[in-house]
């Protein structure tokens, strides 16, 4: 099945921007995460700017590659399998049935975890520090789906073109 020339380019980007994302993602975690974080790492904040933008950067990264895979690139995805395109948690779990990720709840998991990294970055760092280590056991689902999504996106282009 010939493959739309405005949804190809699109989920040619959208593998540009996710690879780039995955990859930021991964580097702020290894920094960030370079030592077990605290709640007295965390009251160090204001007084230390590389924490401060490091977690900053993590908060961002992480909300950013999750947006932009559950949010862009699934829709699209969906699109170009031929699939039946709904809200965001029905083609989260349609994404879990056909194997392109582990588990759609924990993808609403990670979706509570952002809001409460940005939310509660300010007011209580127990919350904060808690967010931020279980954001920090996500990194590796976000990544390995990037991958998985860049690769069905690469099948269908090669199927398409022949």
């Amino acid at each position: 099945m010939k493959l739309d020339e405005g949804l190809r380019l699109r989920l040619q980007f959208l593998c540009r921007v996710v690879k780039k994302e995955a990859n930021y993602l991964q580097e702020t975690d290894e920094r960030l995460f370079a030592n077990v974080l605290s709640v007295s790492d965390l009251k160090r904040i204001a007084d230390d700017a590389l924490l401060a933008e490091r977690l900053d950067a993590f908060v961002s990264r992480f909300g950013r590659l999750q947006d932009t895979l559950a949010d862009k690139f699934l829709p699209a995805l969906l699109d170009a399998m031929a699939e039946t395109r709904g809200a965001a948690t029905e083609n989260l779990d349609r994404a879990e049935k056909l194997g392109w990720l582990e588990s759609a709840d924990d993808w609403l998991v990670m979706r509570k975890l952002r809001n409460q990294m940005v939310h509660e970055y300010i007011e209580d760092l127990v919350i904060l520090c808690d967010s931020l280590k279980a954001g920090h056991t996500f990194v590796k689902t976000l990544a390995k789906t990037a991958e998985q999504f860049i690769s069905l996106t690469d099948r269908r282009i090669a199927v398409s073109l022949n």
